[in-house]
């Protein structure tokens, strides 16, 4: 028989929020967290908005020596991997004694292979770079530095699938937890926030423009919507085998139990609508569960013209004229790129938990694909028992999870 896979902590590092509490009061109130970076017209940016996110100090929470290797997105999971362990009650007796694996989606380290070249360009001496330098610029630099941090001595690896990074890890950390591999393992989404590693996708005229209204330039769904609005920081959630949480106490917060995924096999930018039904009627298969048993789905919908128009087709073509509530949380965040597909569990349990579902805001005017979903305008009281959660990504890579409330 298959093991059962349960959410036992989260933790979260965004631009709504600094930790859950924070999300939580930012998702009910439906406050955006995209702001303008000066910086980004300075220096020839077509587009200056992106999500508002302080880099962490984390001097005095953690030795010289840890610190060094961090690239921002690492310091960005740092911070939200302390929470999601103290959510668990996971202390670092417990991670010393027992194995634990990590799994994180990240997609780049721009911020820290840039300013080392920068370096070398200048000062014509590579060992001028430090010890950290080479620990920062890859992309596996969450998982290898955590793993180290919190002695963590199970499964480890990143998982690079661009936008759908952080959902595909979570997907696959449920795999090895669904069949006896692993009993525990840290599973989430980076993203750095800062420009260097924005400026190729400013180039493809992917974001939004509506420079005079930040707040109002991320809008899922909309008619008028003119592209995305880049953001970052990190997701953590600690999954575990069902029998394992109930024996050490833990308090269970959901349960995957469903995980869908498909690749377009076409163009490596422009995405479609029948790679996006695949994968979540694959998820639908695995979890045994039909469309109606849905309560809520938490879209990818990044603002781009084809991108939500692809994924509205798909959700219709999979529920149909009974399709439940829709919302997508980055018409508050912006896209959070590698990180979104595991901050959107995060977001979407938030909400399971507290009985509300976010609002899509900036959502004035349908198209007519939009026109035919239920998209929830506002915040609205409801009792959540099912969620899917989409994110796809460049290359066609698509992944769906679905997360129900624990039923012991």
């Amino acid at each position: 028989m298959a093991n059962r896979v349960v959410i036992t902590g989260m933790g979260i590092y965004s631009c709504i929020g600094k930790n859950l509490a924070e999300v939580k009061d930012s998702l009910y109130q439906g406050k955006s967290g995209i702001g303008i970076e000066e910086i980004r017209k300075e220096i020839g940016f077509r587009s200056p908005l992106t999500g508002i996110l302080e880099i962490p100090q984390l001097k005095g929470k953690l030795e010289r020596r840890l610190r060094t290797g961090l690239a921002e997105e690492g310091e960005f999971a740092y911070m939200s991997t302390l929470e999601a362990l103290e959510n668990a009650k996971v202390d670092m007796n417990f991670l010393e004694n027992n194995e634990v694996g990590i799994l994180f989606g990240n997609d780049s380290s721009a911020k820290a292979v840039i300013e080392a070249n920068n370096i070398i360009e200048q000062k014509k001496d590579t060992t001028l770079l430090g010890s950290g330098a080479v620990f920062q610029a890859m992309n596996s630099t969450v998982t290898m530095n955590l793993a180290v941090i919190f002695k963590l001595r199970g499964i480890n690896f990143t998982v690079s699938a661009a936008c759908a990074s952080g959902s595909h890890a979570i997907g696959i950390g449920y795999h090895f937890i669904k069949h006896g591999l692993q009993k525990m393992i840290i599973c989430g989404g980076a993203q750095e926030i800062n420009f260097y590693s924005m400026g190729s996708f400013d180039a493809l005229s992917a974001f939004s423009v509506r420079v005079d209204e930040p707040t109002k330039a991320s809008r899922p769904f909309d008619r008028d919507r003119d592209g995305l609005v880049p953001s970052g920081g990190a997701a953590s959630l600690i999954l575990e085998d069902y029998d394992h949480a109930v024996a050490r106490g833990a308090n269970i917060i959901a349960e995957v139990v469903g995980y869908g995924f498909s690749s377009n096999g076409g163009h490596i930018s422009q995405p479609n609508d029948e790679g996006s039904y695949t994968a979540m009627m694959r998820a639908l298969e695995d979890a045994g569960m039909k469309p109606s048993e849905v309560d809520y789905i938490n879209a990818h919908a990044t603002s781009t013209p084809l991108g939500d128009q692809y994924e509205a087709m798909a959700i219709y073509k999979t529920f149909g004229e009974k399709c439940p509530l829709v919302s997508s949380t980055k018409s508050m965040t912006g896209h959070e790129c590698w990180m979104a597909g595991a901050s959107e569990i995060v977001y979407s349990a938030i909400m399971m938990e507290n009985s509300f579902v976010a609002p899509n805001i900036n959502f004035e005017n349908p198209d007519e694909h939009s026109a035919k979903l239920n998209i929830a305008t506002k915040t609205i009281e409801k009792d959540i028992n099912v969620f899917l959660s989409n994110s796809f990504g460049f290359g066609g890579t698509n992944s769906a999870l679905i997360v129900k409330k624990i039923k012991n």
